[in-house]
């Protein structure tokens, strides 16, 4: 089986400095979403949370050895699928983020933890239990 994805847009940030996580993040930015996909912003609202699906296009490229990595904010190695590590078998993050506002099709957020350029694969609303 072959899986092929195509970035629906991608992120714009001034921030240097990324921080490791979205869950400890107040770094602002833009998703930058092609023109195609436009209709499909028409409900995302300002105050609301999304969910971003990206790629991490600038990871080194995953091996066997990288299946037990050490977290730099941790001192224990642990397995590859039980931490956030951009070095993946499938190099797909995603992040929880609190949408600021919308324009066109520029969505400005808050909680960044994406490189500028990163691939924007897919957006979803975050949900509880009590909304899905």
């Amino acid at each position: 089986m072959k899986i092929t994805c195509e970035p629906i847009g991608f992120v714009k940030t001034e921030v240097k400095k990324i921080p490791r996580h979205w869950s400890v993040s107040d770094a602002e930015g833009a998703l930058i979403i092609n023109e195609e996909y436009a209709a499909g912003l028409k409900d995302i609202k300002a105050g609301q949370r999304i969910v971003v699906l990206f790629y991490f296009h600038e990871s080194p490229q995953f091996t066997h050895e990288f299946l037990i990595q050490t977290p730099p904010h941790r001192n224990e190695q642990l397995g590859v699928f039980s931490i956030c590590s951009p070095i993946r078998p499938n190099p797909i993050g995603m992040s929880l983020v609190e949408v600021l506002g919308v324009e066109g099709t520029v969505i400005r957020i808050k909680g960044l933890d994406m490189r500028d350029g990163t691939p924007v694969l897919d957006i979803k609303p975050a949900t509880d239990r009590e909304n899905t």
